[in-house]
């Protein structure tokens, strides 16, 4: 097995079993992400070579309007993309084998989560992994602290509120507070 038949599986929502030939490349993979961040966190890098460092976490370029302020952290960096004009503040963190898609103009607060797997409610089975796409769109701001859990989709425009916990799908234009995140005020379109 190897990276591809990996990314194959997640991006179809296929549960990763716990102790198989997946769960070993998801391994060996999350093994490259923590080395890439190692050296990203370890000491100052300037902007160009911070983004260097995020193509080589992602396997992907990276646009040169990309702006991340390390630390960075990434148990896996290879199904997380990130738009044009983003900016990323200190301290974030990206589980990111279920895919979390970062639109273009968005701004992520200091020590946001983005977690986009989840475990196997049977404890048997508990090892298992089963990811969940996160997606957000353009223009959103995600404030400081805040946890996005798998399978949300952000809308474009929106804000979600410093230390905000989002379990389900924020609409477009919305502002979002609290731990489950709820809708508290919509904003004017700007599209």
């Amino acid at each position: 097995m190897e990276l591809k038949d990996l990314l194959d599986a997640l991006n179809a929502g296929e549960t990763i079993s716990g102790g198989s030939p997946l769960h070993e490349v998801m391994h060996r993979t999350s093994q490259d992400a923590l080395r890439v961040t190692a050296e990203l966190n370890g000491s100052y890098q300037e902007p160009r070579r911070v983004r260097e460092l995020l193509s080589e976490l992602t396997g992907g370029p990276v646009a040169e309007s990309v702006a991340v302020f390390p630390p960075l952290y990434s148990d896996f960096g290879k199904n997380l993309r990130l738009g044009e004009r983003v900016f990323i503040n200190s301290g974030c963190r990206f589980q990111d084998q279920g895919g979390v898609t970062i639109g273009d103009d968005c701004l992520i607060g200091h020590n946001a989560v983005f977690a986009s797997l989840n475990h196997a409610m049977d404890p048997a089975r508990r090892a298992d992994m089963i990811p969940a796409p996160i997606v957000v769109g353009r223009n959103v701001w995600i404030g400081s602290n805040s946890t996005i859990l798998s399978g949300v989709t952000i809308g474009r425009n929106a804000v979600v509120a410093a230390a905000s916990v989002v379990t389900k799908d924020v609409p477009a234009n919305s502002v979002v507070v609290g731990s489950p995140a709820r809708v508290v005020r919509t904003l004017d379109s700007v599209d």
